[in-house]
């Protein structure tokens, strides 16, 4: 099912085990958006303290402690999703994950 878009957000298809591959450009606007908002899900204050870099594509947010993968591990974990907290690695993970 990779590349086949039914519409359903990341949050939906990982625990339905429904894999799409997002484009790293696209994933990477959203988390421009996300990094300086505290609206609605508290991004900004999230990741405050760590330096968050994708592994799919030239992005890179912040100082500190690293926190490294996909673009899109990245935005779910902005979010507030725990499920992309092991798709992270690096020595921010941790005070990342605290955050939750």
């Amino acid at each position: 099912m990779a590349g086949r878009d039914d519409g359903a957000p990341d949050d939906i298809r990982r625990p339905l085990g429904i894999a799409y591959d997002y484009p790293p450009g696209a994933a990477a606007a959203v988390a421009d958006s996300y990094k300086n908002s505290n609206l609605v899900m508290g991004s900004k204050k999230r990741i405050a303290g760590v330096r968050l870099v994708a592994t799919d594509t030239d992005w890179t947010h912040g100082e500190g402690p690293e926190v490294t993968g996909t673009m899109m591990a990245l935005v779910m974990a902005m979010a507030g999703r725990k499920a992309a907290l092991a798709d992270l690695a690096g020595d921010g993970v941790p005070t990342l994950a605290a955050r939750f």
